[in-house]
């Protein structure tokens, strides 16, 4: 079974998550708006499902192909498979939510406190 894990820049895991299909969501620093994306765990790799976004804004433009649904803006991303997901990470800025198999959460929430280190989102080995 696929697992995701959360980790530090160096490698230590925080969590393993079981799971494929993750749901990763953020409020956007300057716009005050929320950004969602789904990804899929496929074999040792991530893939962008979907991106949405609630308005568009600083550096929060939908791409030309975006259609509007129930108040959002969606598109699915033009991504490679991606081997990790680094997050920054900010006092300045509220958590991130991370949902696997339907279970959301704060990212802190999975990890406990991170502190200001950014977090890896990969696939368990």
């Amino acid at each position: 079974m696929s697992a995701l894990c959360v980790a530090t820049l160096a490698g230590a895991v925080l969590a393993s998550i079981p799971g494929t299909d993750i749901t990763l969501s953020w409020t956007h620093s300057v716009e005050k708006t929320e950004w969602r994306e789904a990804w899929r765990i496929e074999g040792q790799r991530l893939v962008a499902v979907e991106a949405r976004i609630r308005s568009t804004g600083a550096g929060m433009e939908p791409p030309a192909d975006a259609r509007l649904v129930d108040g959002w803006w969606v598109w699915r991303p033009d991504l490679p498979p991606l081997e990790r997901i680094v997050l920054a990470a900010s006092s300045f800025t509220a958590d991130h939510s991370l949902c696997v198999g339907g279970d959301c959460r704060p990212l802190h929430g999975w990890t406990g406190p991170t502190a200001d280190r950014p977090i890896v989102l990969e696939p368990c080995r």
